[in-house]
């Protein structure tokens, strides 16, 4: 009827094709405005299902952009990677994607494709520090750092304050023993923000590796004060307590990380061998025993560690 009076008035009837490209771009818009309000109300599964309607329909940049971040959002890295692959096929020009792939190589710890996709994105993108940092990244995964450093050096260039560059940066320092660079580094960030936490435990190895024990102690206590979660700092702190000989501070210091984090294996099994230094044969039993029944694989770690106590522990079934 609408065709017959669009006819009889004068305008030109809908053809059959231009109908069908009408509801197909109907569709396609309703299956992407279902997809974006499921994920505003936390069901990523349903947005999923609802991307790929519409893109059953037609191929559109910002659908597939929502379908890739929500996929990496629920773990689905090798969809993501697809679909991203996939985009860089079609708009090979918009480095975002470029760097948004890199990053779910990463995750895949793939870090030849990695260093391929940040390439391309250093070069459409020649001021974004962020390229610089994911060259870099998957240069250290390939074990090239030299220039993973050059990397981040001018990552850090082009943004003095960014925190990312200047961590990975000071950790390879740090393990290529140039201690005094790294601490540069590390200071800068905490000039920016002295509760970094990450700063905060590179520094404290740094301290550490300068047999500045109370400085290290200092560092990991602050950690603790602001994250009382932060299991790492726990363990630093109390294996530098036992190595000074404070075996009660040692063990307080894990009890306090039992009590936080009770599923903590590490917490157990370092607290064990501080009693055990203690000459508490029989609380460090239990305390490898509860380690090993956290985590199964803690056995062959214990016996290979503490193989100078096979005779303290030679008649108990670890």
């Amino acid at each position: 009827m609408a065709n017959f009076l669009k006819s009889f008035f004068g305008g030109k009837a809908e053809s059959p094709q231009d109908e069908k490209e009408r509801k197909g771009q109907k569709n396609f818009e309703i299956f992407k405005y279902d997809g974006i309000r499921a994920l505003r109300m936390g069901r990523a599964d349903y947005a999923i299902r609802c991307f790929h309607e519409a893109l059953a329909i037609r191929k559109d940049m910002e659908t597939m952009d929502y379908l890739a971040n929500t996929l990496i959002q629920t773990h689905e890295l090798e969809e993501a990677r697809t679909i991203l692959e996939e985009m860089t096929s079609l708009w090979p020009e918009e480095s975002n994607i470029h760097i948004l792939l890199a990053n779910v190589y990463f995750m895949l710890e793939d870090y030849t494709n990695m260093k391929n996709a940040a390439t391309k994105a250093q070069e459409q993108a020649t001021e974004n520090p962020a390229a610089y940092l994911l060259m870099a990244k998957a240069e250290h995964g390939l074990q090239d750092e030299f220039n993973a450093i050059a990397h981040l050096t001018t990552a850090i260039q082009k943004k003095d304050d960014y925190t990312d560059a200047r961590l990975l940066r000071a950790k390879i320092l740090m393990a290529m023993q140039q201690n005094e660079e790294a601490k540069e580094d590390v200071e800068a960030i905490l000039a920016a923000n002295p509760e970094d936490e990450n700063a905060l435990f590179l520094q404290g190895q740094l301290k550490e590796r300068q047999g500045d024990s109370k400085g290290a102690q200092d560092a990991y206590t602050r950690i603790i004060e602001a994250n009382p979660f932060s299991e790492q700092a726990y363990l630093h702190l109390g294996t530098l307590l036992a190595k000074e000989g404070k075996l009660d501070e040692a063990i307080a210091c894990y009890d306090e990380a039992i009590e936080t984090l009770p599923q903590s294996a590490d917490a157990y099994r370092e607290r064990g061998r501080a009693k055990l230094q203690k000459g508490d044969k029989q609380g460090s039993i239990e305390d490898m025993k509860k380690s090993m029944e956290l985590n199964p694989e803690e056995e062959n770690r214990i016996s290979g560690e503490f193989n100078n106590f096979k005779d303290l522990y030679a008649n108990v079934p670890l």
